[in-house]
């Protein structure tokens, strides 16, 4: 199971804002990546968040906005998870087709994965990009513009997908109405399907409970929401999970939780075609801060690791 981790510490909250505290230590980082991996050359994920927006100027580099300067992280066998955000208020789906083409040039050699807007299906809040008008049409359109530059380029490495949150009720049907809006030329460029979900965090589930309820929701999401659309073939990516700490949230139950989640990813991968976990994140963004968004991590923000990072470790070990 490929696995991988938001290396950097900003984290966006419920209010639409963003969890921020100390900077980012490249160098810190590089070491833990380089202990979660483990052996070097095993495919690790480094997940990295950029953005298009209307005042983003093609034709430059762009860089990333979290963890900044995410390429240098590319090494030892490591990979981007790179998430290129779609925030135009404009709807400007032209300007993000070409945003990802460059992209697609810019870091191509040292990407693996290339996620297609962020979190689309969320409308409430400016930070996630279902609240920019045109986002079913520029995943539509922005998965065939990066693939077909990456076939130019020859990168066939390279893999192009989007993600949604866990889809219920009425919203169940965003993937499938995505899919019927979109041609033959996107059904046949998408390689996989991402999936953002934090069980036990925003709706509290019984520790007993936990397996059973993940497996649900993942099952759920394969059954329910990609087979009617038409992608049940496609492989599934946890793009982020995570369990904060703080008050009422100790940390040894944090490693239980990652060690349960991945138990059940991996002994899924299989029948529901799980393809990788991406954890979020490496390191609180503020460790002094009792909000429930500031400490994802599974380091403190002066890179101490909780006991969850010996625990991911292992599992990155076990079934990595």
């Amino acid at each position: 199971m490929l696995f991988g981790i938001y290396p950097g510490s900003v984290t966006g909250d419920d209010t639409g804002g963003l969890a921020a505290g100390p900077p980012d230590d490249p160098s810190r980082i590089t070491a833990a990546l380089d202990l979660l991996q483990g052996r070097p050359g095993r495919p690790f994920l480094v997940r990295a968040y950029t953005r298009f927006d209307d005042t983003t100027a093609l034709g430059s580099p762009h860089a990333t906005s979290t963890p900044a300067d995410a390429a240098r992280y590319a090494v030892r066998g490591r990979r981007l998870d790179l998430v290129a955000q779609y925030q135009s208020a404009s709807g400007d789906v032209e300007g993000y087709c070409a945003f990802l083409r460059e992209l697609v040039e810019q870091y191509g050699d040292v990407t693996s994965t290339l996620q297609v807007t962020e979190e689309p299906n969320m409308t409430s809040m400016p930070t996630l990009d279902g609240a920019y008008p045109g986002v079913q049409e520029a995943i539509v359109r922005g998965v065939t513009a990066a693939k077909e530059c990456a076939r130019a380029l020859g990168h066939t490495h390279l893999r192009v997908g989007f993600n949604t949150t866990p889809l219920f009720g009425p919203a169940a049907s965003f993937v499938a109405d995505l899919t019927r809006r979109a041609g033959d030329a996107f059904l046949s460029d998408l390689d996989y399907v991402g999936l953002d979900f934090f069980p036990d965090v925003f709706v509290p589930v019984a520790a007993p409970d936990l397996p059973n309820a993940v497996e649900g929701l993942l099952r759920h999401h394969r059954r329910t929401v990609l087979d009617p659309a038409g992608l049940g073939h496609l492989p599934l990516h946890i793009t982020e999970h995570g369990w904060p700490t703080g008050p009422g949230r100790p940390v040894h139950r944090q490693a239980e939780v990652v060690e349960t989640v991945v138990g059940v990813v991996a002994a899924q991968a299989g029948p529901l075609g799980l393809s990788g976990y991406t954890h979020f994140a490496l390191r609180d963004a503020d460790s002094g801060n009792p909000g429930l968004f500031h400490r994802f991590g599974l380091m403190t923000d002066d890179y101490a690791p909780k006991p969850a990072f010996s625990a991911f470790a292992e599992l990155v070990e076990r079934f990595g």
